[in-house]
């Protein structure tokens, strides 16, 4: 079960971080790979470890989306799962934050997952036939942090545009659905520094960090044929982190 043999799937953000882990776990399910991420450097360095293919893309361009994904059916003639997965979350408390900082968020993460999911629709919608799996996070949507406001609007604003689409395709054979991480230990949490991380543990149930991987096989299970009958929901991937009613509950 769960297979994806032979499956054609472009991963933007793949260069590093949660998208190389999903990246990872979709190659060994047998998927043919696309990492597409603005970073060509890392991008083609990741591609190369793991076996699968790049393409430079800057998702705050729609024109780019489209050409990416026109060039993923020209190389391979298909496409049938897209996780749009690039994200950024740059720290600013709100009286400090700058309109500028605050659409840079936005244009990244959520105007980003418009353009790559609107392109990815017209190539699926031909075949009958997609999954999309788009990373959002628990900040926003459930949880808040200081200086991420911008990013948590930007994260909460995913799911709605997300359950939308559901709709606009559940029956064309598409389904479109979230994965929302909670505490994953890539570069840019590590960046944060120690003493978030240890924070961060602490708040955790299993009182560890996620992986990278853990993201990448909740959305293997969703890119999966067997899961057809899911659309327009989310994965919570965070350790319970979200389940505590108080300190007392985490010992």
């Amino acid at each position: 079960m769960f297979k994806l043999t032979g499956q054609v799937a472009l991963v933007t953000g793949g260069a590093k971080g949660i998208g190389k882990g999903i990246s990872q776990t979709l190659c060994k399910a047998g998927a043919k790979v696309i990492i597409a991420d603005i970073d060509q450097q890392q991008g083609a360095a990741t591609a190369q470890k793991l076996g699968c293919s790049f393409k430079a893309l800057d998702v705050t361009s729609r024109e780019a989306c489209r050409n990416v994904i026109d060039a993923v059916i020209k190389d391979f003639g298909k496409l049938e799962i897209v996780c749009s997965n690039t994200g950024i979350f740059p720290q600013a408390t709100l009286t400090k934050m700058t309109e500028a900082e605050w659409d840079q968020t936005q244009n990244v993460n959520l105007k980003g997952t418009f353009f790559v999911v609107q392109a990815a629709l017209a190539a699926m919608r031909k075949n009958g036939y997609g999954r999309i799996v788009i990373t959002s996070s628990i900040t926003g949507a459930i949880t808040g942090y200081p200086g991420w406001s911008h990013y948590g609007a930007s994260k909460a604003g995913q799911l709605g545009f997300m359950r939308s689409v559901a709709l606009e395709c559940a029956r064309e054979g598409i389904t479109v659905n979230a994965v929302m991480p909670g505490n994953i230990l890539t570069e840019g949490l590590a960046a944060q520094g120690e003493a978030y991380l240890e924070e961060m543990k602490h708040s955790i149930p299993t009182h560890s960090l996620g992986k990278p991987e853990d993201i990448g096989h909740a959305v293997c299970f969703l890119a999966s044929k067997e899961a057809s009958f899911i659309t327009g929901q989310t994965i919570i991937v965070d350790g319970g982190q979200v389940l505590p009613e108080s300190p007392e509950a985490l010992l």
